[in-house]
C-alpha cells in the first residue's frame, strides 16, 4: 500500500473527507488536494502533521497493521485488562461504572 493509498484508507476508517483532514492537520485542503490530483509524496513534515491530525506515530503509519481510532484503542485497551480481572474485580469495576454516570 503505498502513502496516499494509506492515508485514504485512514480517512475511510474514521469517516473524515480531505477537508476535515485539512483543518485537523493545519494543512492547506490544496496542498492535501494535490498531493492526491498529482498522484505525489507528502513532505515529512505534511506527513507528521497528518499523523498528528488522525492520532497514530509514523511508525503506525507505515506499519502494516490496521489501526483504530482512539476511542475504538481506548475501548480495547479496557476490554483486555477487563478479560485479566476477576469476578470480585469486575463486580467492583461495574459498581464503580455505575456510579460515575449517576448525576
Amino acid at each position: 500500500m503505498d502513502c496516499l493509498e494509506r492515508i485514504r484508507t485512514l480517512l475511510e476508517e474514521r469517516g473524515w473527507s480531505v477537508y476535515r483532514l485539512a483543518q485537523e492537520a493545519g494543512v492547506p485542503q490544496s496542498t492535501l488536494a494535490n498531493l492526491f490530483l498529482r498522484n505525489n509524496m507528502p513532505t515529512v513534515p505534511t506527513l507528521e502533521r497528518i499523523c498528528q491530525a488522525l492520532g497514530i506515530t509514523m511508525a503506525e503509519f507505515f506499519s502494516q497493521q490496521p489501526t483504530l481510532p482512539p476511542e475504538e484503542e481506548l475501548t480495547a485497551q479496557l476490554l483486555e485488562e477487563w478479560a485479566a480481572l476477576s469476578p470480585a474485580q469486575k463486580r467492583l469495576v461495574l459498581e464503580l461504572v455505575h456510579q460515575l454516570g449517576r448525576p
